[in-house]
This record gives C-alpha cells, sequence and structure tokens, in this order.
C-alpha cells in the first residue's frame, strides 16, 4: 500500500492546489476534502494490516544513507494508526466548518500541506525524521494563526512559534544524546537496546514534549494561540498538535525509557495534577469564552498525563482514550465559541444571554459538549476521566482521588458558561443578531455530537485499539 506518499503526497499538492485554485479558490476546498477522505480510507486499512497480537506494521524505508542512521523507516502501531484516524477526521470537518473561509485557495493549501508533515510524525519510528516532520507542521500553522487570526494574530502565532520551537530543541538534544550512546536513531533499535537512560536525556525529551501538550508552566502560548486562531484552526490545535505532544511521550519516554519513566513519574504526577486544577480554575474565572474552552483544553490534557503516568496498560489506555475524546468533546466547543462571537461581535459571556432561543440547536450541542467535558455518563468525557481515576488510584493510591476535583471544577466553569452565555434574558447584543449557520457547518457539529455520544455509550472500538497498542505492557 502507499506509505511515502501518504507524508510526501500532500506537501506537493499543497503548492499545485495553490496555483490551480487562483482562479476558482472553491476548487481548493474539495481537493482538500477529497484528500482527507481518501487519507481516512487507507488510515482505517492500516489497522486492517496491524499484527492481532499488537506491535509494529512495517510499511516501507527510504533514503538509507551508509554509515549514517538517517534512513526514513515507516512503521505503524494501533497507537499511531489511532492518531492518523484521529487526524484525518478532524481535517475533513475542519474543511466543513471552513466552507465559507476568506482566500481559500491559500488557505486549504496550507491545510493540505500540514496533513503531510503530521502523517510523517505518527508514521515514522525515527528519531530524527520523527524531529523533522515534527517541525514542518509549525510552518503552515504559523500562516493559519498569523494570517487568519484575529486582532493579536501575528504575536500570537510568534509566540505559539517559538515556544514550541525552543522545547523542540531541547528534545533535538536529548534524541541526539540517546544516538550517541546507543548509535541507533531508529527507536525500534533503541527499546531492544534497554539502555540504561541518564536523567538528563528523560528530563529533555520530557520538557520538549510536555510544552507541546501543554503542561504547566510551559502552557502560557495556548491560551493565546487558540484566541486569536479561527475557530477551524483551534480544532487543529487542541485535536491534533497537543495529542503530538501525548503521543511523544507515550512513545519516546514511556516506551523507550520505562525504567527512567517509573523513576519520574511521581513529578508527571504532580504537573499533571497542577496543570488540571490550575487551569480549571482559571476557567472558572474567565469571562472570554474562547479562552474559557481553551483553559479547559490544558486542564483535561493535565488528566491525559496523569494516566500516563502510572505506566500501566489499564493508565495508557485510559490515557488514548482520554486523548480522542478530548479532540472530539473539545473541538464543537471552540467552533462554536468562534461562531457566537461572529455573530454577536463579543467574546464576553456577561454581554451574551439568551443564545438558546435564536439558536436552539448549536446551543443543544454546546450543551452537549459542555457535559461531556464535566463528565456527563453517557458521553465520552465520562469513560474517560473514570478509567483515568481508577487507573490512577490503582497505581498510587487513594490520595490521587483528588483528580476527582477536576470534574467538579469543570461543572463550575460548563454551568456557568452555559448560564450567562446560552439561557438567561436575550440581551441586547444577541437580541439583533442573526444566528443562521451554513449547512457544511452544521453538519460537522452533529458529527461531533454523535460521536461524543456514540463512543460514550459504546466505547469498546477504542479500547480494542487500546488493547491493541499496550498489548505487550499489558503482558497478553
Amino acid at each position: 500500500m502507499m506509505s511515502v506518499e501518504l507524508i510526501f503526497g500532500p506537501m506537493l499538492l499543497a503548492p499545485l492546489v495553490y496555483f490551480i485554485s487562483r482562479g476558482a479558490e472553491w476548487v481548493a476546498k474539495w481537493i482538500a476534502l477529497a484528500l482527507f477522505v481518501g487519507l481516512l480510507i487507507l488510515s482505517v486499512n492500516m489497522y486492517q494490516l496491524l499484527p492481532a497480537d499488537g506491535g509494529f506494521f512495517r510499511l516501507d524505508e527510504y533514503f538509507r544513507v551508509p554509515g549514517i542512521d538517517y534512513a526514513l523507516t515507516l512503521q505503524v502501531d494501533a497507537l499511531s494508526v489511532a492518531m492518523l484516524i484521529l487526524t484525518a477526521v478532524l481535517l475533513i470537518l475542519v474543511v466543513f466548518t471552513s466552507w465559507e473561509e476568506k482566500n481559500q485557495g491559500a488557505y486549504f493549501s496550507l491545510l493540505i500541506l500540514f496533513a503531510g508533515p503530521i502523517f510523517g510524525v505518527f508514521m515514522t519510528t525515527n528519531l530524527l525524521w520523527f524531529f523533522i516532520f515534527w517541525e514542518m507542521t509549525l510552518v503552515p500553522m504559523l500562516f493559519l494563526v498569523g494570517v487568519w487570526g484575529g486582532e493579536r494574530k501575528v504575536y500570537a502565532a510568534i509566540k505559539f512559534f517559538l515556544y514550541t520551537h525552543f522545547a523542540s530543541m531541547l528534545m533535538l538534544v536529548g534524541f541526539f544524546l540517546v544516538y550517541k550512546q546507543t548509535g541507533e536513531m531508529d527507536f525500534m533499535n533503541i527499546k531492544e537496546a534497554m539502555i540504561v537512560t541518564p536523567a538528563l536525556i528523560w528530563w529533555l525529551m520530557f520538557i520538549g514534549f510536555a510544552a507541546k501538550l501543554p503542561l504547566f508552566p510551559f502552557h502560557t502560548w495556548l491560551p493565546d494561540a487558540h484566541v486569536e486562531a479561527p475557530s477551524s484552526i483551534s480544532v487543529l490545535l487542541a485535536g491534533v498538535l497537543l495529542k503530538m505532544g501525548a503521543y511523544g511521550l507515550i512513545r519516546f519516554v514511556v516506551e523507550m525509557m520505562p525504567e527512567a519513566t517509573k523513576e519520574f513519574a511521581i513529578y508527571m504526577v504532580i504537573l499533571g495534577l497542577t496543570t488540571t486544577l490550575f487551569a480549571g480554575m482559571l476557567a472558572i474565572y474567565e469571562r472570554h469564552i474562547k479562552k474559557m474552552v481553551a483553559y479547559s483544553s490544558i486542564s483535561h490534557m493535565g488528566l491525559v498525563v496523569v494516566a500516563i503516568a502510572t505506566v500501566t496498560y489499564d493508565g495508557l489506555s485510559a490515557a488514548l482514550y482520554e486523548m480522542i475524546g478530548h479532540a472530539l468533546v473539545i473541538s464543537p466547543l471552540f467552533l462554536i465559541a468562534g461562531w457566537v462571537h461572529h455573530k454577536t461581535h463579543t467574546w464576553y459571556m456577561d454581554e451574551m444571554g439568551g443564545i438558546m432561543q435564536k439558536a436552539p440547536y448549536v446551543s443543544a450541542i454546546f450543551v452537549l459538549a459542555g457535559m461531556a467535558a464535566l463528565g456527563l455518563p453517557g458521553t465520552m468525557g465520562f469513560v474517560g476521566e473514570l478509567t483515568i481515576i481508577v487507573s490512577a488510584i490503582k497505581a498510587y493510591g487513594w490520595w490521587i482521588a483528588v483528580i476527582a476535583l477536576a470534574s467538579l471544577i469543570s461543572a463550575g466553569y460548563v454551568i456557568w458558561a452555559v448560564r450567562r452565555a446560552f439561557h438567561a434574558d436575550i440581551s441586547p447584543i444577541v437580541e439583533k443578531s442573526n444566528f443562521n449557520m451554513s449547512s457544511p457547518e452544521f453538519i460537522a457539529l452533529c458529527v461531533y455530537a454523535v460521536l461524543i455520544v456514540l463512543f460514550g455509550v459504546y466505547p469498546q472500538p477504542i479500547f480494542d485499539i487500546a488493547n491493541n497498542a499496550f498489548a505487550i505492557i499489558g503482558g497478553k
């Protein structure tokens, strides 16, 4: 099957789409949609090829240079395929929610350009190529935020780029120290070497991935990026780029350095709990609806880190479920927050009120996603938080049940947001606003709503992927 084409094909297609669409910009979104649907089909097909008992499926190898471990080795397991499927689904939905975006030729060309390296991140096991693709994802995101964003878009884009790029440099130093110690750049060979990992390497990699998550105290770039980015790009920031950090923690920290991870796991737990509770409290006090959602996103990623820090089969399975659930739950919240601002021309919830009366269906989806964020049974949020709490208690004891406060805090900011912005009396701003929504946007929101409930009631398909991804850790 195609492998390297999934990475370099979109990168070569992007400039071509830009020039083709200069005379008819609408062509760009249809090409992007067709490409992303194709990526989804091929990603699902990859899952069918995985070994039933877990492990990697080798796709191919390119650019081998004698004497240098530079080969682009493409291998996938259930974890990486789960990320590929999630990325493809979100890209498809982003096309629908960007259907009427301005300057479509450039916009969708950048989305296509982003698809190539992000697939490379999840498909390669070579550390150097992983870093190359990791850095390449920053370029289209820099322009998508810096050109199509809000009033402070340039500041937010540069801050996002510098923060994550600096952290990536630390990660790269860690990779070269691993190479110096083992003479290998391929994850599979390093993993089999069972080396004793110095603390310096572990911390360099951990900080590099933690900044992308983002974990406290490396989180300050994200609220600015979310607030200034177009809402559809916020979906990619929260649903894909943050998951790169979690994926890196699992793949290159936990799986490659398990003993060092167990030694420093308690620090991960402390930082994860701090992130969850601190960001949650900031969300409660936030008047800005999109910034409130941004802090909620950070809070939930803290839960993912706590689950990863258990270094157990149960915890990693819970982390993978929460990673997927977070992407599907937080995305409609960002989209509706941006849509409400577009209609009312205000970000502040205390200036809204009564939106439920003007846009009942969209408001209902916001409420559903908000209830999922606070862990309502029957939604993905409940399954994710419950499995994380159970796995964390099994690993660290009852004291870590303090993590359950995250649900209480989530209830505070979600219910408060719904009360101020969507219920109450209609404000003058809402009264004079037109809340029409395009059909593609509404279809995308409905898809999110269905997936939130479907995987909340029937989570088994995601846990089947987790069973395959972490079978070795689970002793299966």
